[in-house]
């Protein structure tokens, strides 16, 4: 029988390895793929993986189960390390240029599913930060939003109102960029 989250956690304050080695193959995925989605960057997310972790091993003895689910701690976590980032990247200049679209050969297909990805992505990358983790504890996590409201500390309400304005927010976005490309076809 698997170990609970929470009984790798008190293992872990007691300095076992193996436990915190667990907990992270357990979790880290998950973990790196939020974080990427809300930073966009896979070297900042691996980064915030990291830091997410230290900061669990650091509280591991003093945390409560009751209180919350381990698993809802460890996202809230995650997304204050991702806010983080993004208000210390806003404060910072760029030290390398954005990546290029690579136009390589490839399948017509692939190449169109790419750009697809990149625009909702970007229209995503727009959104407000709460919007946008919202967005992405609902859409691509499949977090409920009672969960999403602990993690986001609102109430289920706002994670809802959070989610309407977002989805508004990016139809409106992706309907203004076909119109673009539609008119500039023509």
């Amino acid at each position: 029988m698997e170990p609970t989250d929470e009984t790798l956690l008190e293992q872990c304050a007691g300095g076992d390895r193996r436990a915190s080695a667990l907990l992270i193959q357990r979790h880290s995925t998950r973990v790196l793929n939020v974080a990427q989605r809300m930073v966009g960057s896979r070297q900042d997310a691996e980064d915030i993986t990291q830091e997410v972790f230290i900061k669990v091993f650091k509280v591991a003895g003093s945390w409560e189960s009751g209180h919350a689910k381990f698993t809802t701690w460890l996202h809230r976590v995650t997304v204050n390390q991702c806010l983080d980032r993004l208000r210390k990247s806003r404060e910072t200049l760029m030290d390398e240029p954005p990546e290029q679209i690579d136009d390589g050969p490839g399948p017509a297909g692939q190449l169109l599913n790419n750009q697809r990805a990149m625009k909702v992505k970007a229209a995503i990358d727009a959104l407000p930060e709460r919007q946008r983790a919202a967005l992405v504890f609902s859409h691509y996590e499949d977090v409920s939003n009672i969960e999403t409201a602990e993690i986001l500390d609102v109430t289920v309400e706002a994670v809802e109102s959070l989610l309407g304005r977002a989805r508004r927010a990016l139809k409106a976005a992706l309907i203004q960029e076909r119109e673009t490309l539609t008119g500039t076809m023509e």
